[in-house]
């Protein structure tokens, strides 16, 4: 089995902490292949590395398409995200809430 990779620039300063932390989470999560000043070469996540990922951000707090997508962009598209979403949803670990972002249940 081929594992694909993915080049993720690194954030600009201007950019909140938050995005920052949620960043460094992924790179926590993935095999970092290179990584200087300037850009990090990750291996793109399976399915569930992706799950993974996903419930970690929400731990934090309940997160929309758009910011998970913000957070994840360079390793995974928005078909994927959501694809990770709706699994998730119908398992019951997470939920959409009425202002449409995404939380994890039980925590």
């Amino acid at each position: 089995m081929s594992s694909s990779t993915n080049v993720r620039k690194r954030k600009k300063k201007s950019n909140s902490e938050k995005e920052e932390e949620g960043s460094d989470l992924v790179e926590k999560r993935l095999r970092v292949i290179y990584s200087d000043k300037d850009v990090v070469v990750v291996t793109a996540p399976n399915e569930d590395e992706l799950k993974q990922i996903i419930l970690d951000l929400l731990n934090d707090k309940p997160m929309n398409l758009k910011e998970l997508h913000n957070v994840l962009s360079g390793i995974a598209s928005e078909d994927k995200i959501r694809k990770a979403l709706s699994d998730l949803a119908e398992k019951g670990i997470i939920m959409l809430l009425e202002d449409g972002r995404y939380a994890k249940l039980g925590t």
